[in-house]
Formats: structure tokens, sequence, C-alpha cells
């Protein structure tokens, strides 16, 4: 089966089909990982989005049920170089095809994706199209990708619809799930929390009413300015419980304080970025998947301080209030997929929450 991806630039990618025999519109965008591309489909913070894979062998170790960020991917297409028809490993359970064909997932192999990264990279993230019809009119598609309107709700579409418990001995966290990853909240049951996973829209008295010693804004897609509820939310928090942000919510905090975010013009999608760590001066590679950053101007006035950068580019990668217990990172400290380097912020998280109740610190 043949299929092209038609970029709204005018650029066209001919290859061999795989996966769901379904069509598909989406937001093109690349990621650098050498390993993880499951992990990569199955993050929910790629919903809508159309994948490439800078890689050039994809598939070769399988697919297996340990290794998904979330029950159902929400990817829009996948776009590799070469994908593996015979998988080996010891883990494997299925092939990544078949996986791909289960999950309604179009995909596209056999084009130059380093061809396609580049043109990326020079015009920015760019809306395409998946279709395997090869004889398709491909000015009238160029038109409408140009005019489409993507839906903005993407946040809806992969947080939980209800709240959900794993009970714990330790401190009690709330996670607001914003299309979170399995990881972040393997990482807080492994320090022994009590648990409690909320939907994105739980207002900040519903959260409080759970009585937590801490709140985790979970990464998620899109525009942090899509999910304004959100932002006041994470307002009505600060001062009154411990907060650590990652990803979108590292730009919730950052919005709620006062500070802005702008679009990138490629963003950050790899295993291998690496950040300074100001507080200690140390480095580390992160695992990292965002569109949108906070604007360094916009901090000027707030209480936010930076307490991580990007060594690639200089962005800002993390964020502490001076006042109160939050604070925000752009990574993913539970990598998967990536480096494990800065899972220490999960224990930095618990020491504020520790710290807050020798303090005896009430709810407001």
């Amino acid at each position: 089966m043949r299929r092209m991806l038609i970029l709204e630039n005018g650029a066209v990618f001919t290859g061999m089909g795989f996966g769901a025999e379904s069509d598909c519109d989406g937001e093109v965008v690349f990621n650098t990982g050498m390993t993880g591309y499951q992990e990569i489909l199955s993050d929910p913070s790629y919903c809508g989005q159309i994948v490439t894979l800078t890689y050039p062998l994809i598939g070769n170790y399988g697919v297996n049920h340990e290794d998904f960020e979330s029950i159902s991917p929400s990817v829009a297409g996948l776009i590799v170089k070469e994908l593996t028809d015979v998988p080996s490993h010891w883990q494997s359970e299925q092939s990544l095809e078949a996986m791909l064909k289960e999950k309604g997932i179009p995909a596209l192999a056999g084009i130059d994706t380093r061809r396609l990264t580049k043109i990326i990279r020079q015009y920015g993230t760019l809306k395409g199209r998946l279709t395997s019809d090869v004889n398709a009119d491909v000015q009238k598609i160029v038109s409408e990708l140009q005019t489409a309107k993507f839906p903005t709700d993407q946040v809806s579409r992969v947080s939980t619809k209800a709240a959900y418990a794993s009970p714990g001995s330790g401190p009690r966290v709330v996670i607001a799930d914003f299309g979170m990853k399995k990881g972040i909240l393997r990482e807080v049951i492994k320090r022994g929390c009590d648990c409690l996973v909320v939907p994105h829209n739980t207002t900040a008295r519903e959260i409080l009413n759970l009585h937590p010693d801490g709140v985790l804004l979970s990464n998620g897609p899109g525009d942090p300015k899509d999910v304004p509820y959100a932002v006041e939310m994470v307002k009505n928090l600060l001062g009154k419980v411990p907060i650590f942000g990652i990803c979108l919510g590292h730009q919730l905090l950052a919005l709620a304080c006062g500070a802005d975010t702008v679009k990138m013009k490629f963003g950050h999608r790899g295993a291998n970025h690496p950040v300074k760590d100001l507080t200690t001066g140390h480095f580390y590679m992160t695992s990292q998947n965002h569109g949108y950053t906070v604007d360094p101007e916009s901090l000027a006035g707030t209480d936010l301080v930076v307490t991580h950068i990007a060594i690639n580019d200089g962005s800002i990668e993390g964020l502490a209030h001076t006042k109160f217990k939050a604070f925000s990172v752009q990574f993913h400290p539970e990598a998967t997929p990536g480096p494990e380097d800065s899972a220490y912020l999960f224990d930095r998280f618990l020491a504020n929450l520790s710290a807050t109740k020798k303090a005896g610190i009430q709810y407001a």
C-alpha cells in the first residue's frame, strides 16, 4: 500500500503505508530519540500530532504491555525511515505495525526523514496529511491544510474522565491530569505517596477538599492558553499547598504567576536534551516533548526565578516561586523514554511537602 505525506508548504513525500488504513491530518513534528518509540506513541502530549522519528530503524524490538504511557495512544500518525518486519526482543509481544493497526494509527515508511526534519527545522512545525490516495489533488489538499483550524481540546480528550486513587502510606499527592504519562504516577507511587489523580477541570476548592500534602501538575498536549480554567486553578492553589509542575504543568504555573508562554519554532522532542540546574550547577541529560516555552522577558515583575536552562538554545527549563513552595520543570524527570538523571526532582518535591508539614502550615 502506497501512502503520501502532504505538507501545507507543498512538500510531498511518498512511501509505504502501514498501520491503520485510514487517513489523518495533524501537526507534523520530529523526535530525535534513538529508542522509546512505544513510549513516544503512547505519550498523551502528542495528541493530534504526526510524529516523525529521526532514528532510521524503528520497530526492531517490538511492543510490550509494560511500556505504554497511556492506555489508548492519541498520536495522529507516525513517520519512519525504515520499519522492521520481524522484531527481536525477549519482552516483545507484538510488532509495531500490529499495534498501530490495533490502535487505529496510520503510518508511513520509506521516505527521507532527514529531508523532512530539515524542512520542519527551516519552516517550523507544519500541518500535514497522511493519505493513501496517491492520485489525490495535492494542490487542493495543500489549500485545505493552509486554512485548516485544528482542534484545541486536546487536554480534555486525553485527561482521565473520573478521579481515581493509588493508595499509599506516605504523603497525599493530588495529581492534576492534563494528559499524564504513566511514568509520573509510577515515580510518585515509588516514593510511597498516597496518590489521587483528578481530571483536568477539577477546581482548586475540590482539590483542597481532598486534603493534599502537595499537588503535581502533569504534562499534557497543546497550548497552555487553551486551558484557562487550569491556570485559574493553579492561581487558587498557590500559597495553600506545595506545587510541582511538569511540562504543561510548568507552563501553567508560569501563566498563573503572571508570566507568558510562546510557541517555539519546532519545539524540543527527544531523549538527549542537555539542561543545567542553576541551583546546583549540575548538568543533566533530559527527555523532552513540548512545542511551547515560557517567555523569559515576561518573568519581570513576577515572583518566579529561573532554576534550569536548556544548553542548546538557552530557553527556560525550570522555575521556582520565591514566596511559596512551588516549582516546575519543562522537561520530563520521569523519563520514559530517556535518561533518569533528573528523577531527583520528585525527591525535592517530597522535601517541600515534609518542610511544609514541619512548619505547621494549614490550608487556607
